[in-house]
């Protein structure tokens, strides 16, 4: 038999303890080296999230803001550099420890790209600011405006990709302050990427819209809200605006009042459903152009309603609401009217919607009051007394809100705009995503709605249904204190001071109601049903006196998604959630 010597087995285990003691040296190296550079990263982190923070809450300095991002810069770069080594890499391969340092070389990675996208921006925010976008000859610099396209789209690319980086660095074996600092991250992230996916659209599309190329003609579209619409209010007044490099001008106005309607024929065939679901007034009245939850859809109608009625065939609508003016008037500063009132953001909403019907019992002096209104509110704007920041984010705050829409004649230039609140499109199809449209129509023919309260929530209830509860509340006064023309004086057969409100609820895709109930205050409601390009729609018609109020329940048979969400009329007022939110109610 062979046996091994003792000597050969003690050198055997001499070299096996040597190795050993050699990996847990290099082990306690590479975790003190680990250990000390993650230390010292996550201190350039922590300093980068107050030097933002405090950037936020500055931002209506844009160049103190873009300043103050620049600031960050080295604390950034240095936080890569200590996370972006092989030592750090091979450690995020281990359990625990290792999804923590993956994340923080994640945000370091994506803070540091996202500072170099937007770094070229700076002169961008300077330019808002100082309004070197104003031309010689009183219009704007299109040219300009133009210029800033490469880097608006070279910041936009770079941070989807920062954002996708946060993204695919989530898990939920995070903890703590790292998972905080990710969160916080890719919250900021996914913000400055929208601005610059806006700022990128932007310097696309409008130079275009200012006519560099060539003269362009615009339809404005102004919707009442209290007299509810889809899209927000009925189309109370339109307005031709020109645009010629960069100069703008108001060119033509009219009242609603004055285009055909009654006995007129429609002026083109709605999509299929859409008759069953508004009967063809949205293709007969200019008034209800904005009743379709589709702004592809009315934009069109409206258009070819201008043509026949004026003559001019314009190159887009742009719808916008009083509320979106109020916004615009904090740019602009109070504006005086004709009638000697100084139109300001704090009274424009209730001036426009509430006291001129007091003032004026008769319609055409209305109508004159608000296109004196929106042309004075326009001129600031086309002459220059804004302040461009101001402006930026007036329009901003009104698009996201979807007060303001855009429909171009052109599809590629309309294209531009895919995905965007601007287009007044139906909810989105996503196969993360799941949107409910909550869409409000007044039935009284009256203005009542100013004092209309809206509610809308949802809530999953299992993988395969949802809840959706939508409330209906008359906040109304006296209707004896109130105009005819407020409360339509009785005049469609509903009683004065009541409200008649016709609610869309428009299914996700693929989605049907398994239970409906109606509860509340006011006469027996009302239901029926109907489809448009691919989605169930449930109308529920409703009338409350005042002091009154009713709630829409819906269980929904649809697949979970990771986000459920509502898209609602824009009205006057916030749209509530409802006390309790959507209920899972027993279907039985």
């Amino acid at each position: 038999m062979i046996h091994r010597s003792s000597h050969g087995a003690g050198s055997s285990e001499r070299a096996f303890l040597a190795v050993t003691l050699l990996l847990l040296v290099v082990g306690m190296l590479a975790t003190a080296w680990v250990l000390v550079r993650g230390t010292i990263a996550y201190q350039h982190l922590a300093a980068v999230h107050t030097a933002l923070a405090e950037a936020t809450s500055a931002v209506d300095d844009p160049v103190a803001w873009a300043d103050d991002l620049a600031s960050t810069a080295d604390d950034v770069a240095a936080a890569h550099a200590l996370t972006d080594d092989p030592v750090w890499t091979a450690a995020g391969a281990l359990p625990w420890i290792g999804p923590h340092l993956r994340a923080m070389a994640s945000v370091a990675s994506a803070g540091d790209r996202a500072l170099d996208a937007l770094d070229p921006l700076r002169e961008v925010a300077s330019a808002l600011s100082s309004g070197s976008l104003r031309a010689s000859d009183g219009g704007y610099d299109v040219a300009r405006l133009a210029s800033w396209e490469p880097a608006a789209r070279s910041a936009a690319l770079a941070l989807e990709v920062a954002s996708s980086e946060l993204s695919a660095a989530a898990s939920a074996d995070l903890r703590g302050s790292v998972a905080d600092e990710l969160a916080r991250a890719r919250e900021m992230v996914t913000r400055a990427h929208d601005e610059a996916d806006a700022l990128h659209r932007t310097t696309r599309l409008l130079p275009d819209m200012l006519g560099a190329d060539r003269a362009r003609s615009y339809l404005v579209v102004f919707q009442n809200d209290a007299e509810w619409r889809s899209l927000g209010g009925i189309v109370g007044a339109v307005a031709q605006i020109d645009t010629d490099r960069g100069r703008v001008r108001l060119t033509a106005q009219a009242s609603s009042t004055e285009f055909r309607g009654a006995g007129a024929a429609p002026v083109a065939e709605l999509p299929d459903g859409l008759r069953a679901l508004f009967d063809d007034r949205p293709a007969r009245f200019v008034q209800n152009v904005t009743q379709v939850p589709d702004f592809s859809v009315g934009a069109p109608l409206a258009r070819e309603m201008w043509r026949r009625q004026h003559g001019t065939e314009v190159d887009g609508v742009i719808a916008v609401d009083p509320v979106a003016l109020s916004y615009l008037l904090r740019a602009t500063g109070p504006v005086t009217l004709p009638s000697g009132d100084v139109l300001t953001s704090v009274n424009a909403v209730p001036l426009l919607l509430d006291e001129v019907y007091r003032r004026y019992p008769d319609p055409t002096h209305q109508d004159a009051f608000f296109q004196s209104a929106s042309s004075a509110v326009f001129e600031a704007v086309a002459g220059g007394r804004v302040e461009l920041r101001a402006l930026a984010d007036a329009l901003d705050r009104a698009g996201r809100e979807r007060r303001i829409l855009v429909w171009n004649a052109d599809p590629a230039e309309q294209a531009m705009l895919d995905g965007t609140t601007l287009q007044g499109a139906l909810p989105a199809v996503d196969g993360g995503r799941t949107v409910f449209g909550v869409y409000v129509n007044d039935g009284t023919g009256s203005k009542m709605d100013y004092y209309m309260r809206l509610g809308v929530a949802a809530s999953w209830c299992s993988p395969s249904s949802a809840a959706l509860r939508v409330t209906l509340r008359n906040e109304a006064p006296d209707p004896a204190t109130l105009p005819d023309y407020v409360t339509g004086g009785g005049r469609y057969g509903v009683p004065v001071g009541h409200t008649l409100t016709g609610v869309y609820v428009y299914l996700p895709p693929g989605a049907s109601v398994t239970h409906q109930r109606a509860t509340g205050e006011g006469a027996a409601s009302g239901f029926a049903g109907g489809r448009d390009r691919g989605r169930d729609v449930l109308k529920w018609s409703v009338r409350l006196a005042p002091g009154q109020s009713a709630t829409l329940d819906l269980r929904v048979a649809t697949p979970a998604t990771d986000i459920l969400e509502t898209l609602t009329t824009p009205t006057i007022h916030a749209v509530d959630t409802p006390v309790g939110g959507a209920i899972c109610a027993n279907e039985g």
